[in-house]
């Protein structure tokens, strides 16, 4: 991977596993992604953080990720409920995070190049 710019983050009270996805928690710390909706930081380094550790999170470049279901090249990158990277799609009247765009096609626990570009799916309420 070639990451540009990597960014450590104090962790919260439960470790972080390597690859899963990050997001802001209490106080600022990093926590494991638990909803599409988190205010996401990005995929953990691929050694990840005990707790009260100091996280590696790609911010600018190329990283990798650990899918929870099936992805395909080029697919908007969120988090399940297990931290893990699934599609993003739009959710009518919700704010979607998305961590970047998938660079490999993959399946449920795959490690897979993403390259990072964060921001948001935001859809009106139908």
């Amino acid at each position: 991977m070639t990451p540009i710019l990597t960014k450590s983050f104090r962790v919260g009270a439960a470790a972080i596993a390597g690859f899963l996805i990050a997001k802001f928690g209490a106080g600022g710390a990093a926590e494991v992604a638990s909803a599409a909706t988190d205010p996401l930081i990005g995929a953990a380094g691929s050694m990840g953080a005990p707790a009260g550790g100091m996280l590696d999170v790609t911010e600018v470049g190329w990283s990798e990720v650990r899918a929870g279901g099936n992805i395909s090249w080029g697919d908007p990158l969120t988090a399940n409920n297990l931290g893990k990277a699934v599609k993003a799609v739009p959710v009518a009247g919700s704010v979607v995070s998305i961590i970047g765009f998938a660079r490999s096609d993959a399946s449920d626990g795959d490690v897979i190049p993403y390259i990072v570009a964060p921001g948001v799916l935001a859809t009106p309420a139908a």
